[in-house]
């Protein structure tokens, strides 16, 4: 057992969850652990109790290499805050040296001992070497962010034997920690920090845009307190070229902070130290914000959150409806409409606040149905849609208000194939700048257009690995989806950040694409469905269409996946999760699935569906 669990711990999509320690387990591998013998294969563990804290035994006297190995790993998957246990198998000085906080490295299945590798040919008086091996599938850095990974681990762990004691313990351990997948989801934890975007502000009152930075904690180790020190050490690597943070550089937890907890009105008090003692009120708000939108990941009862300096001193103090008004938060921002293209060519529009599947069309020439449309977006404010004509040739920006014209074309396309090589759905970001990929093969561009008016600025790319298929602009302006080709007529779904900066002159780039969904080779729909999570529709590598959301650091969500729908062609989702995901479906047309409900039919001729963005 140990070093590989089945099941997980983590909550459903875009929700992590607090969990309290309703007793302690030890663990059973290591309270039987054997005083001599080689090293055996770290097998599962059986399913713990998500409430049940893990706590790993001590070596026991005269414990032989493989038993020291072994139970150093088992150690690993405790829910000791310090790995103190883990710490009593390595050297006095092995244990001074080692920084299990640096690095976690995750493997499909526990790390094992290759039978051919077991003490690699080296056992020399009082030394053993030994080999771990096993499948990466993910690391998490110092900065707690999660990567996918591939490809074999292999790393020799060395013991020596006190000439005193005469006792095993390792003086060349793993660098941080390893464990297997299932583990991995029984310890750790998703949980959305908040920054700012650097660039960007909405609204007349130029509020900043909150910006989820996805991490991982370890659920059951004083979780609040981590994610309060992992928010105000500041963004993860990736991400912080395009956010900024308004805790002043060095602010922590006054010394000795741990069991943050709410209080029995729900509210937080965060006692920092005194690089924040001389910030002014709106600034305080700001890094208020942070916490509160960071917290209720973890406690979505949390109502409000006080900053205390030394001595007590109140910074201040903030409510969930401030912090509302005080950043732009695209998850809290409730779409009015659903827009979809009915059997006549119109663009009409039902309320998402009702079970009624009577749709209206919308004011405007889009309303009146007379130029066939291939797809729509509709601004963030609902006043405004970019429409792609039914040849993919021309976009057109309009207004939803009564009499108004379709407009000139904002973009066209050169493109010869208009099933494949024109112009993509569009995006709105938070900021009201509009996108479309223009897919001509003989030059692909991406192109933003400054709030949906004037001259289309052509957007830097990166190198991809091949053509660009479907574009998806986050609510937030500071992140891309773009759904590439590959070899092998397969696809991958990368994410980029959007870096830009007004004051230069520069136009617009997008950097650092990296992979959303690796275990998945086709993608046939894609839509953002939360802050740092996505809903995609495609094929897993040898397996079947499905749906199933991801999250943009590449990790695995928990929790159900989507209802299964056959033929799907297109999805909408809202950031809003409190919003029902729709559909089209050549089967079926237009389908929405309310929460803890079956998929349920609009429109049966509707098309393109779409929420604002």
């Amino acid at each position: 057992m140990g070093a590989d669990r089945e099941g997980g711990a983590r909550s459903g999509p875009g929700r992590a969850v607090a969990y309290a320690a309703l007793g302690m387990v030890l663990l059973g591998g290591c309270a039987s652990m054997p005083d001599s013998g080689d090293l055996r294969n770290v097998e599962s563990t059986p399913r713990q109790d998500t409430g049940v804290r893990v706590f790993a035994m001590p070596p026991a006297e005269g414990a032989q290499p493989g038993a020291i190995l072994q139970g150093f790993l088992e150690a690993l998957t405790s829910d000791e805050p310090d790995y103190g246990t883990a710490r009593k198998y390595l050297t006095p000085a092995a244990a001074r040296a080692w920084h299990p906080e640096r690095a976690t490295t995750v493997l499909a299945n526990g790390p094992s001992t290759p039978s051919d590798a077991t003490q690699d040919g080296r056992e020399r008086g009082g030394n053993r070497t030994y080999v771990l091996a096993g499948d990466r599938v993910a690391t998490v850095d110092g900065r707690q962010a999660y990567a996918p990974a591939d490809g074999s681990y292999r790393v020799r762990v060395h013991l020596t034997q006190d000439p005193k004691t005469e006792q095993w313990r390792i003086d060349v351990p793993p660098e941080g920690v390893v464990m297997g997948k299932s583990d991995f989801q029984r310890n750790y934890t998703s949980v959305d920090k908040y920054y700012f975007s650097s660039d960007t502000r909405v609204g007349a009152t130029g509020q900043p845009v909150a910006v989820a930075d996805p991490v991982f904690v370890r659920s059951k180790v004083d979780a609040l307190t981590q994610v309060v020190r992992s928010l105000l050490q500041g963004p993860t690597t990736r991400l912080a070229p395009v956010v900024r943070s308004s805790f002043p550089t060095g602010t922590a937890l006054q010394r000795g902070v741990s069991g943050l907890a709410p209080d029995d009105e729900n509210g937080l008090t965060v006692p920092l130290n005194a690089k924040a003692s001389r910030v002014g009120r709106a600034r305080c708000e700001e890094m208020a914000t942070q916490l509160l939108f960071t917290l209720r990941n973890l406690t979505p009862t949390l109502e409000s959150v006080a900053l205390r300096g030394p001595g007590g001193h109140r910074l201040c103090d903030l409510t969930e409806t401030r912090a509302k008004s005080a950043a732009w938060h695209a998850a809290a921002q409730s779409p009015d409409y659903l827009y979809f293209l009915d059997g006549k060519h119109r663009l009409v529009r039902l309320p998402t606040g009702t079970t009624a599947t009577n749709s209206a069309p919308v004011p405007g020439a889009l309303g009146e149905g007379t130029r066939p449309l291939r797809s729509v977006a509709v601004s963030r404010d609902e006043g405004t849609v970019a429409s792609v004509g039914a040849d993919g040739k021309a976009m057109y920006v309009t207004s939803l208000a009564a009499g108004a014209s379709l407009g000139e074309p904002v973009v066209t396309s050169q493109g010869l194939d208009p099933a494949a090589d024109r112009l993509t759905r569009p995006s709105w970001d938070a900021r009201g700048d509009l996108w479309v990929a223009d897919l001509d093969p003989r030059r692909q561009r991406l192109y933003v257009v400054e709030q949906g008016a004037g001259k289309p600025v052509e957007v830097t790319l990166p190198e991809l690995p091949g053509r660009i298929r479907d574009v998806r602009v986050a609510a937030d302006g500071v992140r891309v989806a773009l759904v590439v080709d590959t070899k092998g007529g397969k696809q991958a779904l990368l994410i980029g950040l959007i870096v830009r900066d007004d004051r230069s002159g520069e136009p617009p780039a997008v950097v650092d694409p990296h992979p959303a969904a690796p275990g998945m080779e086709l993608f046939n729909a894609v839509s953002w469905a939360g802050d740092s999570r996505l809903v995609v529709v495609g094929r897993e590598q040898g397996g079947v269409h499905q749906m199933r959301y991801v999250q943009v650091d590449g990790s695995t969500l928990d929790g159900p996946a989507p209802a299964a729908l056959s033929g799907v062609k297109a999805i909408a989702s809202s950031e809003d999760e409190r919003v029902p995901l729709v559909a089209y479906s050549d089967d079926d047309g237009i389908v929405r699935l309310p929460s803890g409900a079956q998929w349920q039919k609009v429109d049966k001729d509707g098309t393109a569906p779409v929420y604002p963005g």
